[in-house]
């Protein structure tokens, strides 16, 4: 059943679901992310964004929507002021059992919010004017690239770069655990063509940068080292959970960095570890 209502002074296309089945629910229903984010829309895929906040973070940085699914309340509640900034596209309605049965799991606040994928910018068109960058290396984990990037916006990063090995930033999950903020962060991956660490090193350093592989070795220093601290243009670098930083990587590196702890643990979780690195050595 398609109807057209109001929604405050603008109107909008709901539509109550009847059919599952219908092809229009597959980008919510049947279709994994990866094949979402890389063979659908324009600008290479569309990505799908959770709660009315991260929509509106989502609307503010120019992202495109498509459609939106809603729980029946939140029509005129706290999507609405969403529904309105989304033109006439088409609102998908149900109950929340039934967009639950949908979906396959609990919207939170009750809404989703299918967009193109913005477009890439290049490594360089990130790092242009940037102090502090943060390097992802292979961390797969869509919580921990989530909770990254909301320290990061937090924390005084400029911008950030991931390799073709990370989980994609615009994932559901790490959408909300980073509540939205990888559309205030300025970030990209590094050309997948390249070879990490070698090319990538070699471009940081290129564009001024000195580098500081975040590990335990018997050259790290302080996080608090007054050079480490003082240096103008700096990229943090982030490895993989468990296995963390390529010995490679940390080899090419300016500095290897630690952050002291007691009771005898010797590592972090890395997001956890990122919210130190980034507080210590942020742009204040």
């Amino acid at each position: 059943m398609y109807t057209t209502k109001k929604c405050s002074e603008v109107k909008v296309n709901i539509i109550e679901i009847t059919d599952f089945d219908a092809k229009e629910l597959d980008i919510y229903a049947r279709l994994k992310e990866a094949e979402l984010l890389n063979g659908f829309g324009k600008n290479g895929g569309i990505f799908i964004a959770e709660s009315p906040k991260v929509i509106e973070r989502a609307l503010d940085f120019g992202c495109v929507p498509i459609s939106v699914l809603i729980e029946h309340k939140h029509i005129n509640g706290e999507g609405k002021p969403i529904l309105e900034r989304c033109g006439e596209i088409p609102i998908y309605t149900a109950e929340f059992d039934v967009l639950t049965k949908l979906t396959g799991f609990k919207l939170t606040r009750g809404m989703l919010c299918a967009m193109h994928r913005p477009e890439m910018k290049s490594v360089n068109e990130i790092c242009s004017g940037a102090k502090r960058i943060a390097i992802l290396e292979n961390v797969m984990n869509p919580t921990n690239v989530g909770a990254i990037f909301r320290s990061a916006a937090a924390l005084g990063i400029d911008g950030v770069l991931l390799t073709k090995g990370c989980s994609n930033p615009l994932y559901r999950r790490a959408i909300r655990v980073s509540m939205g903020t990888i559309f205030q962060v300025p970030w990209t991956f590094f050309d997948p063509d390249d070879n990490w660490p070698e090319d990538g090193m070699t471009t940081m350093k290129n564009l001024g940068f000195k580098t500081a592989a975040m590990a335990l070795t018997d050259n790290s220093v302080s996080i608090d080292n007054e050079q480490l601290m003082s240096e103008e243009k700096l990229a943090i670098i982030l490895g993989t959970e468990g296995e963390g930083l390529l010995n490679e990587t940390i080899e090419n590196c300016d500095y290897t960095v630690k952050i002291p702890m007691s009771h005898g643990v010797d590592s972090l979780n890395v997001a956890a570890a990122s919210a130190v690195a980034f507080w210590q050595l942020g742009c204040k």
